[in-house]
């Protein structure tokens, strides 16, 4: 998707394109106003709502993860096996 677009960082911007979509998908599930989560989340409410609409080259794939363990959720990193396609480097799974 990123890398059609001639992104240099594509693999970085997907995965945080990822990251945001689970933050997005537990805010809606709860329910919540972007000043609730904003509050939870430790940023500001303009800056979560660029977060949610794509804008978020000024947020670390870091806080994204800070983001979601302060929903509740666990962060698990594994590394795994080399291997050869850059696009199957890096991969968010969302259990």
């Amino acid at each position: 998707m990123y890398a059609d677009l001639g992104f240099l960082d594509a693999e970085e911007m997907l995965v945080k394109a990822q990251l945001v979509v689970k933050i997005a998908q537990i805010l809606r599930e709860r329910g919540w106003s972007q000043q609730q989560a904003a509050k939870v989340l430790g940023m500001t409410q303009p800056k979560l709502s660029k977060m949610l609409r794509g804008q978020f080259r000024g947020i670390s794939e870091m806080k994204m993860m800070d983001c979601l363990v302060r929903l509740g959720c666990a962060v698990k990193i594994v590394v795994g096996p080399e291997c050869e396609a850059a696009d199957e480097r890096v991969e968010v799974v969302a259990a």
